[in-house]
């Protein structure tokens, strides 16, 4: 994809192997314009320390996926530019606040979030909503 938004969830699909973590890898190595709130920082953070409370990862591992994951090329937005709308989605959706800061940037680019959460893809299909969401799935 030429321009998107990404979520915590395809980084974090790309950095541990998940499902989808190849369609999650070319699009954050292939040049694209990635665009990110900050609260993706915080998302990437608690998914690392999830992982090594499960002990999957140890905490020498845990400094290092943080320390490259601060090396991606996100443009991030302050949640504070988004919260307003962020809130708005979240109320006409019924999705979280999270999501739809998310959401919100995607709509404010002109473009389409991509993301991992196969459950919040669902929850806007048929709306009008539906074009700035893509499931990483269809880019398999």
């Amino acid at each position: 994809m030429k321009r998107c938004v990404v979520d915590a969830s395809v980084v974090a699909a790309a950095f541990f192997r998940e499902p989808h973590a190849q369609a999650a890898r070319r699009v954050l190595a292939g040049g694209g314009e990635l665009h990110a709130p900050d609260l993706v920082w915080a998302e990437l953070g608690n998914v690392v320390w999830k992982r090594r409370r499960r002990r999957e990862i140890d905490e020498s591992e845990a400094v290092e996926l943080i320390q490259d994951m601060l090396t991606l090329p996100l443009t991030i937005t302050p949640t504070e530019v988004l919260l307003e709308a962020a809130v708005r989605l979240a109320m006409r959706t019924g999705r979280t606040v999270y999501d739809s800061l998310y959401l919100a940037l995607a709509v404010d680019q002109r473009t389409r979030l991509l993301t991992s959460d196969r459950r919040l893809v669902n929850a806007l299909g048929d709306t009008p909503l539906e074009r700035h969401v893509k499931w990483i799935g269809d880019l398999d």
